[in-house]
Protein backbone atom coordinates (compact mmCIF):
# COMPACT_ATOMS: atom_id res chain seq x y z
CA UNK A 1 0.00 0.00 0.00
CA UNK A 2 2.62 2.67 0.84
CA UNK A 3 4.57 1.75 -2.17
CA UNK A 4 1.33 2.49 -4.41
CA UNK A 5 0.63 5.41 -2.40
CA UNK A 6 4.21 6.61 -3.17
CA UNK A 7 4.15 6.19 -6.55
CA UNK A 8 0.58 7.75 -7.30
CA UNK A 9 2.33 10.65 -5.67
CA UNK A 10 5.48 10.50 -7.57
CA UNK A 11 3.54 10.69 -10.92
CA UNK A 12 1.57 13.41 -9.87
CA UNK A 13 5.11 15.52 -8.44
CA UNK A 14 6.32 14.24 -12.16
CA UNK A 15 3.20 15.91 -14.49
CA UNK A 16 3.86 18.95 -11.89
CA UNK A 17 7.59 19.30 -11.91
CA UNK A 18 8.91 23.00 -13.53
CA UNK A 19 12.23 24.16 -15.08
CA UNK A 20 14.85 25.21 -12.87
CA UNK A 21 17.46 27.48 -14.29
CA UNK A 22 20.03 26.97 -11.68
CA UNK A 23 21.16 30.46 -10.57
CA UNK A 24 25.17 31.05 -10.54
CA UNK A 25 26.84 29.94 -7.20
CA UNK A 26 30.41 29.12 -8.55
CA UNK A 27 33.01 30.81 -6.98
CA UNK A 28 33.91 33.86 -9.27
CA UNK A 29 37.70 32.42 -9.70
CA UNK A 30 36.34 29.24 -10.54
CA UNK A 31 33.91 30.36 -12.87
CA UNK A 32 36.70 32.20 -14.74
CA UNK A 33 38.55 28.60 -14.78
CA UNK A 34 35.85 26.51 -15.85
CA UNK A 35 35.29 29.21 -18.48
CA UNK A 36 39.18 29.01 -19.78
CA UNK A 37 38.28 25.07 -19.95
CA UNK A 38 35.34 25.08 -21.82
CA UNK A 39 33.27 22.65 -22.83
CA UNK A 40 35.85 20.05 -22.28
CA UNK A 41 35.49 17.08 -20.20
CA UNK A 42 38.54 17.94 -17.94
CA UNK A 43 38.63 16.03 -14.74
CA UNK A 44 42.57 16.58 -13.63
CA UNK A 45 41.67 20.20 -13.71
CA UNK A 46 38.49 20.79 -12.71
CA UNK A 47 38.90 18.54 -9.51
CA UNK A 48 42.44 20.79 -9.06
CA UNK A 49 39.52 23.64 -8.80
CA UNK A 50 37.33 21.70 -5.74
CA UNK A 51 39.91 19.58 -4.36
CA UNK A 52 40.44 22.69 -1.41
CA UNK A 53 36.55 23.00 -1.19
CA UNK A 54 36.27 19.40 -0.09
CA UNK A 55 36.85 17.48 2.96
CA UNK A 56 38.74 14.69 3.79
CA UNK A 57 38.03 10.98 4.71
CA UNK A 58 37.51 9.63 7.49
CA UNK A 59 34.28 12.31 7.87
CA UNK A 60 33.03 12.93 11.37
CA UNK A 61 29.49 12.21 12.07
CA UNK A 62 30.05 9.73 9.00
CA UNK A 63 29.92 5.55 8.83
CA UNK A 64 30.94 3.76 5.67
CA UNK A 65 30.77 0.36 4.92
CA UNK A 66 32.73 0.06 1.56
CA UNK A 67 32.71 -2.98 -0.98
CA UNK A 68 29.56 -4.65 -0.04
CA UNK A 69 28.94 -7.04 -3.32
CA UNK A 70 25.46 -6.88 -4.61
CA UNK A 71 26.02 -9.02 -7.75
CA UNK A 72 29.03 -11.90 -8.61
CA UNK A 73 31.52 -9.96 -10.62
CA UNK A 74 34.25 -8.24 -9.17
CA UNK A 75 32.95 -4.48 -10.04
CA UNK A 76 29.70 -5.55 -8.52
CA UNK A 77 30.36 -3.50 -5.62
CA UNK A 78 28.68 -0.54 -3.79
CA UNK A 79 29.57 1.70 -0.19
CA UNK A 80 26.80 2.22 2.31
CA UNK A 81 27.00 5.70 3.96
CA UNK A 82 25.75 6.39 7.34
CA UNK A 83 24.88 8.76 10.13
CA UNK A 84 26.76 7.55 13.15
CA UNK A 85 24.37 6.75 15.85
CA UNK A 86 21.39 8.03 14.18
CA UNK A 87 18.15 7.88 15.55
CA UNK A 88 14.70 8.08 14.23
CA UNK A 89 12.60 6.89 11.30
CA UNK A 90 13.98 4.92 8.93
CA UNK A 91 15.67 7.53 5.42
CA UNK A 92 15.20 8.12 2.21
CA UNK A 93 18.19 6.21 0.49
CA UNK A 94 20.42 8.07 -2.35
CA UNK A 95 21.94 5.65 -4.76
CA UNK A 96 24.62 7.14 -6.52
CA UNK A 97 25.87 5.86 -9.88
CA UNK A 98 29.62 7.39 -10.83
CA UNK A 99 30.47 8.27 -14.37
CA UNK A 100 33.76 7.43 -16.29
CA UNK A 101 32.96 7.38 -20.35
CA UNK A 102 31.60 3.65 -19.85
CA UNK A 103 35.08 2.68 -19.89
CA UNK A 104 36.47 3.74 -16.56
CA UNK A 105 35.85 5.22 -13.16
CA UNK A 106 35.22 4.26 -9.80
CA UNK A 107 32.72 4.82 -6.46
CA UNK A 108 35.59 6.41 -4.82
CA UNK A 109 39.25 7.05 -5.85
CA UNK A 110 42.65 6.64 -3.67
CA UNK A 111 43.36 10.30 -2.02
CA UNK A 112 40.05 12.09 -3.47
CA UNK A 113 36.81 12.80 -2.35
CA UNK A 114 35.62 12.59 -5.67
CA UNK A 115 32.79 10.36 -6.03
CA UNK A 116 32.72 9.61 -2.83
CA UNK A 117 31.41 13.50 -1.61
CA UNK A 118 28.12 12.48 -3.29
CA UNK A 119 26.69 10.27 -0.65
CA UNK A 120 28.52 11.71 1.68
CA UNK A 121 26.14 15.05 1.42
CA UNK A 122 23.39 12.91 0.92
CA UNK A 123 23.84 11.36 4.43
CA UNK A 124 24.77 15.38 6.05
CA UNK A 125 21.08 15.90 4.52
CA UNK A 126 19.11 13.31 5.92
CA UNK A 127 19.67 10.45 3.50
CA UNK A 128 21.38 6.77 3.69
CA UNK A 129 24.26 7.20 1.14
CA UNK A 130 24.67 4.90 -1.62
CA UNK A 131 27.35 4.67 -3.93
CA UNK A 132 27.68 1.60 -6.71
CA UNK A 133 30.17 1.09 -9.30
CA UNK A 134 29.60 -1.23 -12.34
CA UNK A 135 31.26 -3.34 -15.06
CA UNK A 136 33.22 -1.56 -17.73
CA UNK A 137 33.04 -1.91 -21.49
CA UNK A 138 34.07 -2.51 -24.13
CA UNK A 139 34.50 -5.86 -22.00
CA UNK A 140 30.89 -5.92 -20.48
CA UNK A 141 28.69 -4.02 -23.51
CA UNK A 142 25.34 -2.72 -23.37
CA UNK A 143 23.07 -3.90 -21.21
CA UNK A 144 25.49 -4.64 -18.64
CA UNK A 145 25.87 -1.20 -16.73
CA UNK A 146 22.03 -0.84 -17.09
CA UNK A 147 21.67 -5.12 -15.16
CA UNK A 148 23.90 -4.17 -12.70
CA UNK A 149 21.96 -0.91 -11.66
CA UNK A 150 18.95 -3.19 -11.52
CA UNK A 151 21.12 -5.76 -9.43
CA UNK A 152 22.03 -2.83 -7.11
CA UNK A 153 18.71 -1.73 -6.73
CA UNK A 154 17.51 -5.11 -5.88
CA UNK A 155 20.17 -5.22 -3.53
CA UNK A 156 19.05 -2.19 -2.07
CA UNK A 157 15.38 -3.14 -1.62
CA UNK A 158 16.62 -5.78 0.25
CA UNK A 159 18.85 -4.72 2.87
CA UNK A 160 19.01 -1.06 3.36
CA UNK A 161 16.36 -0.89 6.04
CA UNK A 162 19.32 -2.61 8.37
CA UNK A 163 21.43 0.35 7.67
CA UNK A 164 18.84 2.80 8.50
CA UNK A 165 17.19 3.42 5.31
CA UNK A 166 13.75 2.96 3.69
CA UNK A 167 13.41 0.38 0.91
CA UNK A 168 10.03 2.15 -0.08
CA UNK A 169 12.39 5.92 -1.01
CA UNK A 170 14.98 5.06 -3.10
CA UNK A 171 15.90 7.63 -5.11
CA UNK A 172 18.47 6.83 -7.86
CA UNK A 173 20.85 9.33 -9.08
CA UNK A 174 23.98 8.93 -11.99
CA UNK A 175 26.02 11.44 -13.78
CA UNK A 176 27.77 11.33 -17.09
CA UNK A 177 27.63 7.38 -18.15
CA UNK A 178 26.31 6.75 -14.53
CA UNK A 179 23.47 8.80 -15.74
CA UNK A 180 22.87 7.08 -19.44
CA UNK A 181 23.08 3.47 -17.37
CA UNK A 182 20.43 5.40 -15.03
CA UNK A 183 18.47 6.26 -18.00
CA UNK A 184 18.44 2.32 -19.42
CA UNK A 185 17.46 1.44 -16.24
CA UNK A 186 14.51 3.80 -16.01
CA UNK A 187 13.50 2.85 -19.35
CA UNK A 188 13.59 -0.83 -18.81
CA UNK A 189 11.29 -0.44 -15.25
CA UNK A 190 9.07 1.38 -17.19
CA UNK A 191 8.15 -0.59 -20.04
CA UNK A 192 7.64 -3.32 -17.63
CA UNK A 193 4.72 -0.95 -15.76
CA UNK A 194 7.38 -1.27 -12.53
CA UNK A 195 7.73 1.59 -9.65
CA UNK A 196 10.70 0.40 -7.73
CA UNK A 197 12.27 3.54 -6.68
CA UNK A 198 10.27 6.85 -6.21
CA UNK A 199 12.17 8.87 -8.54
CA UNK A 200 15.44 9.23 -10.90
CA UNK A 201 18.06 12.32 -11.20
CA UNK A 202 19.85 12.05 -14.51
CA UNK A 203 22.75 14.59 -14.66
CA UNK A 204 24.45 15.40 -17.76
CA UNK A 205 23.23 11.93 -20.17
CA UNK A 206 22.43 10.87 -23.50
CA UNK A 207 19.23 9.25 -23.79
CA UNK A 208 19.11 8.94 -27.87
CA UNK A 209 21.56 7.08 -29.77
CA UNK A 210 22.58 6.78 -33.78
CA UNK A 211 25.57 5.36 -35.37
CA UNK A 212 25.80 9.10 -36.87
CA UNK A 213 25.65 10.83 -33.32
CA UNK A 214 28.03 8.59 -30.88
CA UNK A 215 31.35 8.70 -30.07
CA UNK A 216 33.95 5.93 -29.23
CA UNK A 217 33.43 5.63 -25.93
CA UNK A 218 29.65 5.21 -26.30
CA UNK A 219 30.71 2.90 -29.27
CA UNK A 220 32.96 0.68 -27.12
CA UNK A 221 29.79 0.11 -24.87
CA UNK A 222 26.50 0.05 -27.40
CA UNK A 223 28.46 -0.67 -31.03
CA UNK A 224 27.66 0.77 -34.02
CA UNK A 225 24.47 -1.42 -35.19
CA UNK A 226 21.67 0.75 -35.99
CA UNK A 227 19.01 -1.29 -34.35
CA UNK A 228 21.65 -2.32 -30.91
CA UNK A 229 22.24 1.52 -30.51
CA UNK A 230 17.91 1.95 -30.84
CA UNK A 231 17.34 -0.67 -28.50
CA UNK A 232 19.82 1.25 -26.21
CA UNK A 233 18.10 4.58 -26.07
CA UNK A 234 15.84 5.16 -23.23
CA UNK A 235 14.61 8.50 -24.67
CA UNK A 236 11.38 6.55 -26.31
CA UNK A 237 10.45 4.71 -23.01
CA UNK A 238 10.60 7.52 -20.76
CA UNK A 239 7.52 8.77 -20.52
CA UNK A 240 6.03 5.47 -19.16
CA UNK A 241 8.19 6.06 -15.91
CA UNK A 242 5.53 5.19 -12.86
CA UNK A 243 7.66 8.01 -11.03
CA UNK A 244 9.22 11.48 -11.40
CA UNK A 245 12.51 12.30 -13.46
CA UNK A 246 14.87 15.10 -13.28
CA UNK A 247 16.82 15.78 -16.04
CA UNK A 248 20.03 18.16 -15.72
CA UNK A 249 23.07 19.46 -17.82
CA UNK A 250 25.62 21.83 -16.48
CA UNK A 251 26.07 25.24 -19.11
CA UNK A 252 29.45 23.93 -20.30
CA UNK A 253 28.71 20.38 -20.57
CA UNK A 254 29.47 19.29 -23.91
CA UNK A 255 27.24 20.70 -26.90
CA UNK A 256 25.82 17.24 -27.30
CA UNK A 257 24.93 16.74 -23.87
CA UNK A 258 23.26 20.09 -24.00
CA UNK A 259 21.46 19.12 -26.42
CA UNK A 260 20.17 15.55 -25.49
CA UNK A 261 19.47 16.89 -22.56
CA UNK A 262 17.19 19.73 -23.80
CA UNK A 263 15.26 16.81 -25.93
CA UNK A 264 15.00 14.71 -23.15
CA UNK A 265 12.81 17.51 -21.38
CA UNK A 266 11.34 18.97 -25.05
CA UNK A 267 10.16 14.56 -25.37
CA UNK A 268 8.87 14.06 -21.64
CA UNK A 269 6.22 17.51 -21.75
CA UNK A 270 5.40 16.92 -25.03
CA UNK A 271 4.07 13.03 -23.37
CA UNK A 272 2.62 15.33 -20.56
CA UNK A 273 5.86 14.29 -18.61
CA UNK A 274 7.63 17.07 -17.69
CA UNK A 275 10.72 16.16 -15.58
CA UNK A 276 12.29 18.93 -13.09
CA UNK A 277 14.41 20.37 -16.24
CA UNK A 278 17.51 21.68 -14.60
CA UNK A 279 19.97 23.95 -15.97
CA UNK A 280 23.19 24.48 -13.78
CA UNK A 281 24.90 28.02 -14.73
CA UNK A 282 28.49 28.54 -14.85
CA UNK A 283 29.09 24.85 -14.24
CA UNK A 284 30.67 22.37 -16.39
CA UNK A 285 30.24 18.27 -16.78
CA UNK A 286 33.07 17.53 -14.02
CA UNK A 287 32.36 20.42 -11.70
CA UNK A 288 28.49 20.01 -11.46
CA UNK A 289 29.13 17.15 -9.33
CA UNK A 290 32.87 17.96 -8.22
CA UNK A 291 31.03 20.83 -6.12
CA UNK A 292 28.55 18.32 -4.24
CA UNK A 293 29.41 19.11 -0.49
CA UNK A 294 30.64 22.88 -0.60
CA UNK A 295 28.78 26.05 -0.46
CA UNK A 296 28.03 25.90 -4.42
CA UNK A 297 24.41 24.55 -3.43
CA UNK A 298 23.44 24.77 -7.71
CA UNK A 299 22.55 20.92 -8.04
CA UNK A 300 22.02 19.78 -4.30
CA UNK A 301 19.37 22.37 -3.79
CA UNK A 302 17.89 20.48 -6.74
CA UNK A 303 18.00 17.18 -5.54
CA UNK A 304 16.56 18.65 -2.16
CA UNK A 305 13.78 19.85 -3.71
CA UNK A 306 12.81 17.02 -5.76
CA UNK A 307 13.10 14.52 -3.39
CA UNK A 308 11.22 16.03 -0.77
CA UNK A 309 8.56 16.76 -3.29
CA UNK A 310 7.74 12.95 -3.66
CA UNK A 311 8.48 11.74 -0.23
Amino acid sequence: MKRALIGAMALAAGLLLPAAYASAQVPQDIAAKLKEIGRAVAPPPTAALYLPLQGTDPYPGVDVKRDIKYGPDARNLLDVVTASGAAGGARPVLVFVHGGGFVAGNKTAANSPFYGNVPTWAVKNGFVGVSMTYRLAPQNPWPAGRDDVAAAINWVRDNIASYGGDPQRIFLMGHSAGAIHVASYVAQVAEKGESPIGGALMVSALYDFTPENISNAERAYFGEDRARLAEGSSLPHLSKAKFPLLVAHAELDPLNFVAQSELANKTLCAAQKCPRFVRLADHSHMSEIYAVGTADTSLTREILAFTRGVQ
